[in-house]
This record gives C-alpha cells, sequence and structure tokens, in this order.
C-alpha cells in the first residue's frame, strides 16, 4: 500500500508551529523510568523538610554528602579552583551551594534560586489558653492560604524553642504514627445557617483559626484556675524543660501532618504540602549535586520568607547575595567592590518557583492560550506580577530566548505560562530581587494545582524536566 504523501499544510504545521504534546508522550529512551525514580527521592525530601529551617538542614546534608564544603573555611585569596564545591549556610533558613567555573569570576555566575518557605499557621506569642473545658493554641498564618482550607485537619506542630537557660530545643510532634495530632475546629453544618451565607473570605477570620491541644484537666486543687491550660503547661515542661515565657522566644510552625504521596491510578503525580517552592528548591539542589566543573561558576541560593514578600534578613530583599557573592570574590583574590559589582551585572539566574497550572474546574481564570498545563513540561514565564505586570521583573526578549535555545539543546521539555487572566490576581516571585542586582533572570518551574492549600499537586515529568532544566543552565 502506497503511503499519502503529507501535505503542504501538515508540513508547515510542524515546521512553523509550537507543538502542544504531553510530556509523557515526548520522553524517549529510558527517560520514563528516570522520571519516576526521581520522584521518589523528592517525595521523601518533601515528607521530611516541611520547614525552611528542615529544608536547609537536608540540603546542607547531600551538599556535604558530595564534597561541599563551608566557605567560611577556606582562607581568603586561596582554596578556590575550578570544581571546589562549597557552601555558605545564612542563619538556619538560608543555604547557598556553588561549583567554581573554569571561566574568571568577573565574566558572572549561573545562579538559580528558590524560597523553602511555605504558607503555614504560626504559634502567636503567648498562644496557650483555655475555654469551655479545652486548652487552645492561638495562631497567626503566614503567606497566602485560604482559611476554610486549614479547618479539620490533622495538623504537626515543627519548630524550634529557645529555653531560657540557652538550650536550643527542636520540635516535631504529629507526623510519627504514634503522636498525637492537632486541629483547627470547624463549625458543624447544622449550626453554620448565618456562616454559609457569609463569602469565602469572610466565613473564617485570621483569629478564628484556633488549635485544639488538650482537655485533661491538672489533678486536684479544686480553687486552681485554668486546670487545663496549666496541665498542658506541665507536660510541656516534662518533655522539653520549658516554661510559659519559653513560648513567646519560640518558632513553631504548623503544618499537614503525614507524607507526600502519589496521586492518580497512574501515580502520575505527587500530592503534598509545601511543593510551592520546595519542589524547585530540590530539583536545583539535585541539578548542582549532579554537576560537573562548570564554565561559569554555577551556584544554587535557597532562601526564606518569600512568602510574605521576601522580607528579612533571611529573604531574598535582604543583601545577603550581595554578601556572599563578596565572600566569593575575596576567596579569589579581590574585595573591590568594583569587581563584584561587574560579577553581578555579568551573570545570568532563572528564578525557580512554580506557576498555576490549569485546573479543568476553574477554567474561567485561565487564558487559555498562554496557561500551562500539568505534564506538558518545566513553564519558562516571561513575567509574574499583578495587574499591568505590577511588582514583576519581566525578562528581556535575548535572555527568554537564550534560555529557550539551552532547553531545547539540552532536550528538556518546556512550555510557556503564565498566572491566569490579566485580572483575574497573579503573584511574584523572588525574580525582581535577583534583578535588583544587575542579573538577567527568568521564572522557570513546574506548574501546580491547589497551589497554596495544604495539599498541592504536580506532575512527576514536570518536577524531573524542572532538574534537567535547572541542570543545563548551571552548566551554561
Amino acid at each position: 500500500m502506497v503511503e499519502k504523501e503529507e501535505s503542504r499544510g501538515k508540513k508547515l504545521q510542524k515546521e512553523l508551529a509550537l507543538p502542544q504534546k504531553s510530556a509523557w508522550e515526548r520522553l524517549e529512551g529510558d527517560t520514563r523510568e528516570k522520571v519516576f525514580a526521581f520522584a521518589e527521592g523528592y517525595k521523601t525530601f518533601l515528607s521530611r523538610a516541611k520547614t525552611e529551617r528542615e529544608a536547609v538542614r537536608a540540603a546542607l546534608e547531600a551538599a556535604r554528602g558530595r564534597g561541599f564544603v563551608s566557605l567560611a573555611d577556606l582562607p581568603p585569596g586561596r582554596g578556590l579552583n575550578p570544581g571546589s564545591r562549597f557552601y555558605l549556610e545564612w542563619r538556619g533558613k538560608v543555604l547557598l551551594m556553588g561549583i567554581m567555573g573554569t571561566a574568571d569570576l568577573a565574566e558572572g555566575i549561573r545562579l538559580v534560586g528558590a524560597h523553602v518557605d511555605a504558607p503555614r499557621l504560626d504559634l502567636k506569642p503567648m498562644p496557650l489558653y483555655e475555654k469551655d473545658g479545652l486548652a487552645m493554641f492561638k495562631t497567626h498564618y503566614y503567606g497566602g492560604i485560604k482559611k476554610y482550607q486549614w479547618t479539620a485537619l490533622p495538623l504537626a506542630l515543627h519548630g524550634v524553642i529557645m529555653l531560657r537557660d540557652g538550650r536550643r530545643v527542636e520540635v516535631v510532634i504529629g507526623e510519627d504514627s504514634a503522636d498525637p495530632i492537632f486541629t483547627v475546629s470547624d463549625l458543624l453544618p447544622h449550626l453554620a445557617k448565618e456562616q454559609m451565607k457569609k463569602n469565602m473570605e469572610e466565613a473564617l477570620s485570621g483569629d478564628d483559626l484556633n488549635l485544639v491541644v488538650g482537655s485533661i484537666p491538672y489533678p486536684g486543687e479544686d480553687d486552681l484556675k485554668d486546670k487545663i491550660r496549666l496541665a498542658i503547661l506541665q507536660l510541656l515542661n516534662e518533655r522539653y524543660g520549658l516554661v510559659e515565657e519559653d513560648l513567646i522566644t519560640a518558632e513553631l510552625e504548623l503544618v499537614p501532618a503525614g507524607p507526600a504521596r502519589d496521586l492518580g491510578f497512574d501515580r502520575s503525580l505527587v500530592g503534598g504540602y509545601g511543593q510551592d517552592d520546595r519542589v524547585c528548591g530540590y530539583t536545583a539542589l539535585q541539578a548542582i549535586l549532579d554537576l560537573e566543573v562548570p564554565r561559569h561558576t554555577a551556584l544554587v541560593l535557597l532562601v526564606d520568607k518569600e512568602e510574605i514578600g521576601s522580607t528579612g534578613n533571611t529573604g531574598a530583599h535582604s543583601r545577603l547575595l550581595e554578601y556572599a557573592i563578596t565572600e566569593l570574590a575575596a576567596r579569589v583574590g579581590t574585595t573591590s567592590i568594583v569587581h563584584v559589582g561587574r560579577i553581578m551585572a555579568n551573570s545570568q539566574a532563572i528564578s525557580a518557583d512554580v506557576t498555576a497550572g490549569v485546573d479543568p474546574t476553574y477554567e474561567n481564570v485561565f487564558d487559555m492560550h498562554n496557561a500551562s498545563r500539568l505534564g506538558y513540561g518545566v513553564v519558562l514565564n516571561k513575567y509574574s506580577g499583578a495587574r499591568g505586570k505590577y511588582d514583576a521583573n519581566d525578562a528581556s526578549a535575548e535572555f527568554m530566548g537564550r534560555l529557550r535555545d539551552i532547553f531545547n539543546q539540552n532536550q528538556v521539555i518546556w512550555q510557556s505560562g503564565e498566572m491566569g487572566k490579566v485580572d483575574a490576581g497573579g503573584g511574584g516571585t523572588i525574580a525582581k530581587f535577583l534583578a535588583y542586582f544587575g542579573l538577567d533572570v527568568a521564572d522557570c518551574g513546574p506548574a501546580l494545582l491547589s497551589m497554596h492549600a495544604p495539599l498541592e499537586i504536580a506532575s512527576k515529568v514536570d518536577i524531573y524536566m524542572a532538574y534537567l532544566a535547572y541542570k543545563a543552565f548551571l552548566a551554561s
């Protein structure tokens, strides 16, 4: 049988039009097996790293295990050669990992930056009170959440307590099957008639997110007030040695309890808490761990506080990058401000952050011509921001073209995207703070469903393509 010759129109379509095809259908060789194997390590990391401190600690352990040494231990003017692996930890919440390149540092660096904080509930400084036969903790939510999603949910308590005697105590309660869990109670539908008339934003206030923590009174002594509250303080003292004043100096976070899991009959998706943006933190980490000697010095930066505006001395809005580059320059023999500025001006970066994937239930908020889809590859975003690109970085055509070429030359399956319709909302990343120092920057990361919810959804193939994208960029 004679094969029908392909029409001129179909040939032109292949040549000119951008293919719209699932990444799963474009995988070659044994890449499918690599995708699933990579996801296993990611799920372990995601289950273990529930806070920014835990994410930095896990990344630091991995880096040390692969030969990275502390930059602070290296003497100025020597100790760094092409291929040298180093790290700089910052206040337990920021980690910079790097590999020296063969090119002069003045030619610039290649940096992938991600944040490792995530929306959550934090305990207030004086959280413990008793009311109506229950001991409760008051919380203050962190980052952009839908408050109703955090009720009637198993929660675990993670964090650090500084005792008045100077000791530092780490707390993780609720992750082990033998641990108790905590929860924010919800109003039963039988009595929620008035509540359900309110819009979603007003139905629950921030001060309604109170945690149930106990109900047994301190025994005996009937004339005591708040005996349940006292009993909880006694338990905390016996287990951790703390007194109530120590709660003021504590950093305690409530996160969804339990591990990340495969999602879907075909196990093609990962469901878990904190994938915004630990999916990019993990893939960037693995990219630099697996990187050989690059031409330009390659850096991966994991930062805190992005979900509340990148503020504070552990956020990308701080001068920590400038400090790190200055320290790096000093190790190769210069402390000149001009030299440090030249390094930054010649540098290029990826702001590794997630974006919104099309949710079939809520298509109306997406521009379907420019929307990202789960399973179609890592997403390259020219800009983020909101309503007229406000607060965005907006990468240049030249830099976008360079990233496109890097990805295509390294078999990275990628797609374009943006955060919904123009006036539907929007969001920011750390891109603008990296650009402040003169770096060329663009956003790139997997698309998610249910972003900022206690359980977010990512595609395993997009996760793997993010790893390939970051590795190819760092090697460029």
